[in-house]
Parts: structure tokens; sequence; C-alpha cells
């Protein structure tokens, strides 16, 4: 119930990076990656975001789905591990999500037992008082959680859509985002631009994606590639079985 809502927020702000660096041609080998056509500097971004074995990622906005923008920032990484957050925006309440292992710690806020889960969501609250849900990373009710928690996930997407021409790519000038030097790239689909800003250094990762337009305003930075992911856990007196707050025995996946 609670993984479910929160993987399906992170999902939607995934799909816009997904969306903003997918090409469809062959990339050079050139290092110049400024010299090149904007559907080249769009694969290369694309390759070294798959590449990574972690990352902190932070979405942010709206996507146009007539919700309040919201917030998601994990720090996530190809072994499943991950820590970080969601917040749902306008005060629908936001959950602390800490993955280490094959261990998952869920911890919402009262916002969110009010707003989300209306019928029942004072007692889970009240159960919890203040403390992280644990389960076990097999437990189905975990399972979005888990899903969303590693950088895996993210990768088959950008790889499944790695095939596909749709959409007009363009470049932009050179400009810097938060002090990278970055060569932005927008392709433009459905009514919708999705700008690509790649850093002209190094791998060339992108450092940051916007989308905009048919009613979305959001961006979702990238930062931390290949930094570990902190390795701090909830201590056992701040935790709650999952199944003591759910009322039932853990379900295998």
């Amino acid at each position: 119930m609670t993984g479910q809502r929160i993987a399906t927020r992170a999902a939607a702000c995934a799909a816009v990076a997904v969306l903003a660096v997918t090409g469809g041609t062959v990339a050079q080998a050139d290092d110049d990656i400024e010299s090149l056509p904007a559907e080249q500097i769009a694969d290369r971004s694309r390759d070294a975001l798959l590449d990574v074995g972690s990352l902190h990622l932070r979405a942010r906005g709206d996507l146009g789905e007539n919700r309040p923008p919201m917030t998601v920032d994990l720090t996530l990484d190809r072994d499943g591990n991950c820590v970080g957050g969601v917040d749902l925006g306008d005060d629908k309440g936001s959950v602390k999500i800490v993955k280490r292992g094959d261990s998952v710690w869920v911890k919402p806020d009262a916002d969110f037992w009010e707003n989300q889960v209306p019928i029942g969501g004072s007692a889970f609250e009240s159960v919890l008082a203040g403390r992280y849900m644990r389960g076990s990373a097999s437990d189905s009710r975990l399972r979005p959680v888990v899903d969303a928690c590693d950088l895996d996930t993210f990768r088959e997407l950008v790889s499944d859509n790695a095939d596909t021409a749709a959409g007009t790519f363009t470049k932009g000038m050179v400009t810097t985002v938060d002090g990278v030097r970055t060569v932005p790239v927008t392709r433009t689909l459905h009514g919708q631009k999705l700008t690509a800003y790649v850093d002209t250094e190094g791998a060339h990762r992108p450092v940051r994606i916007t989308v905009r337009g048919d009613g979305a305003d959001a961006a979702v930075d990238f930062s931390g590639f290949d930094e570990p992911v902190p390795t701090a856990t909830p201590p056992a007196d701040r935790t709650v079985d999952v199944s003591a707050v759910l009322g039932r025995a853990p379900a295998q996946s």
C-alpha cells in the first residue's frame, strides 16, 4: 500500500529522465562533445548514465498529471541499496526510505497517513509513533519500494527506450549548471520539451534534465556518480515490523 504510492510517484519522475536522454543514433568517439550533433550528444549522455554504479537523483516539479508538485530525493546503487525520500507536495505527506541488503525501512509522516490513507491511517500512525516500518525485500507489500530503490530499475527503463527515434533534437548554447559546464540538448516530443544538460567534461553524463510544456514543469538533477550509498540504517528501537502495522504475515514475492 504505502510502497506502491511511493514507487508510482518516483517512477513518474524517473520517466522524465528516460525520455530526455534516449536517442536513436550511434555515438561517435569524439571527445569534443560540443561539436557533435544533438542526437549524438544525447546518446553519449545516455550511455554514460547506463554505466554508473551509483548516483544521487533529485526530481522535483509537476509532470502535468493534475497532481501537486512533488520531490523525489534518492541515493541508490546497482546493488539495490538506497536512502532518501519522497515529498508529495502541498502538505500531502512525505516518506523516508532506507534499503540496505535484504532489509527495507519506510517512515511516512503524519500528513501522509492523513491524506494518503484516510481510512485507518491514524491507527497506523499510532502504532508507528514516529518509527520506521521494517520489512524484508522479499515482502511483496514492499516490492514497489525495492524496485524504485534499485538503480538497475532506472537503467532498464533507459535501455528499453534506447532504440526509439521519436521527436526532434536540437542543441543549445553551452551553459553552466551548478558550476558544471554543460551543453543542453532538447528533445521535442508530444508537445513537451525535454532538455538534458550534458557535462562537457569527463564521461559526459547528464547533470540536469527538465521537462516543460503540456502542463508539465519538472526537473531532475543527477550527482554523486559512483559514490557509495550511505550505510547507516535506523536503530532497532526506532523500527516496527511491517506486519505489526499492516496486521498480517509477511507476503513473499
